[in-house]
């Protein structure tokens, strides 16, 4: 396969195979690319990957392989509340829970800062500021993936971006702003929402012990209760942090993060070292899939951001930036973490479309899974732009791109090799968001954030594996 800038050169490939390309995302990753590999392949052709070329959408609504089909379970503006008012704009992270006479409830975060058509309604008892705009919705869905209902359960928060599935049941949504003009309480913080007891979302408080900075997404750790939280932001660019709860707090649950004292536990940020001992102050100048780097954790001195930023408390001898940290999701024993994209003119020290990250923590190491190589020249052939990350029900991951030209979801194999599974085409070319299986991983729920769809996919999926 053809390379350039010492990266994958994403058009190339999939001019050769529109079904798929060789990335390694999960386990061992042993010269994949090179020229060995390559004459393995010529001698022995493997059936692609996926399941096959996108069929366009009559409706314009969703393009999907042969065989699959969509269900709109929701959408901004046109489906209503069960109190009457619109379904919110917006809709982005999501995660899926047993609904408990079967079927699946999904917590829908959506992304608003004030200034979006449709608010999320303030429902009395589980407003945290009167004057924010956004919050979540939790919508009961059927087997079939078919609307029951759709109701508030967080109102008065900011910017609802994405967040993290706990492993004891909860949708912890984060909010990815550091403040709003006109707001009337602090924002850029964590909220805990539980999907099946809406007295437990009466209240709402924010969970000050993970910090106040404009949060991405996060994973806890189920073996001890350790957080991973991603930072989207720029002047300077954001960092990845690590909350370590107290032991007096174990063994985490439904709402003790609430009750937890503001400075609870430990709250660190990400410090990578190169395998030769040398500080690295940028994770986009990574450009070799497989890059291994050695990390530690470094107190952050204020983690309310009284008077300064969370990222700005340090200089960059100190810990490890980069642009545009994203998605995150627990699986094969680690985090796995998404860098969209970094560019010069916004500071980073290297161009590229993409990174996918593990962090491993036993080993106290990140690994780059995928690097999507900067090419400006191609926007709608060419995956770029990673967003929110689910690992797939089937193997492997599924990937939402938020990047140029047209948007996709792209799943990918146990060994890595990747594949468009579905394509967004409303003329406006919005990202995809909140890729998220139900429980007995029958339907897979994804969000185009405008003008607001909440999609249920069905059709034959099957273990994606060489």
């Amino acid at each position: 396969m053809e390379t350039r800038e010492r990266g994958l050169s994403r058009r190339s490939v999939l001019e050769r195979s529109a079904a798929g390309v060789g990335i390694a995302l999960t386990g061992g990753f042993t010269g994949l690319f090179g020229s060995e590999a390559a004459a393995q392949r010529g001698r022995h052709p493997r059936p692609p990957v996926g399941y096959g070329p996108l069929v366009d959408d009559p409706g314009g609504r969703l393009s999907l392989p042969d065989g699959f089909s969509y269900e709109i379970v929701a959408e901004s503006g046109v489906t209503t509340l069960e109190t009457g008012e619109p379904t919110p704009s917006d809709p982005d992270g999501t995660a899926s829970f047993p609904r408990r006479h079967g079927g699946t409830v999904l917590v829908n975060n959506h992304e608003l800062d004030g200034s979006e058509a449709f608010p999320v309604p303030h429902v009395d008892g589980l407003v945290y500021d009167p004057a924010a705009k956004g919050g979540t919705t939790t919508i009961e869905v059927d087997g079939h993936g078919r609307r029951i209902r759709q109701y508030v359960s967080l109102a008065g928060t900011s910017t609802n971006c994405a967040g993290g599935r706990s492993p004891w049941g909860t949708w912890l949504t984060c909010e990815e702003t550091e403040n709003q003009p006109g707001q009337t309480k602090p924002h850029g913080y964590v909220f805990e929402v539980d999907p099946h007891d809406q007295r437990a979302n009466r209240d709402p408080k924010p969970i000050k012990a993970l910090g106040r900075y404009a949060h991405e997404a996060l994973v806890v750790d189920p073996h001890d209760g350790t957080i991973y939280l991603t930072e989207d932001a720029g002047n300077p660019n954001g960092l990845l942090y690590r909350w370590t709860p107290p032991r007096s707090a174990q063994p985490l649950g439904k709402g003790v993060l609430k009750r937890l004292a503001d400075d609870a536990g430990a709250l660190e940020a990400m410090k990578a070292t190169s395998r030769r001992g040398k500080h690295v102050p940028d994770l986009s100048v990574a450009t070799q899939h497989g890059t291994t780097y050695d990390i530690e954790w470094v107190t952050v001195p204020d983690r309310d951001a009284a008077t300064v930023s969370t990222r700005k408390q340090f200089t960059d001898d100190q810990i490890t930036r980069s642009r545009k940290l994203e998605g995150m999701w627990w699986g094969d024993g680690g985090a796995y973490f998404v860098c969209s994209f970094a560019r010069f003119t916004d500071g980073s020290a290297a161009q590229h479309d993409g990174q996918v990250w593990f962090l491993d923590p036993d080993e106290d190491t990140i690994e780059l899974k995928l690097h999507f190589v900067y090419t400006p020249g191609d926007q709608d052939d060419d995956e770029d732009g990673p967003d929110n990350i689910t690992v797939s029900a089937y193997g492997g991951l599924i990937i939402a791109e938020d990047g140029e030209g047209k948007q996709h979801l792209i799943g990918s194999t146990e060994d890595g090799e990747t594949f468009f599974f579905a394509r967004n085409d409303d003329p406006g070319d919005s990202e995809f968001t909140g890729p998220t299986f139900s429980p007995d991983r029958r339907i897979l729920f994804a969000n185009v954030q405008e003008p607001g769809v909440v999609f249920a996919i069905r059709g034959p999926f099957r273990k994606q594996r060489r």
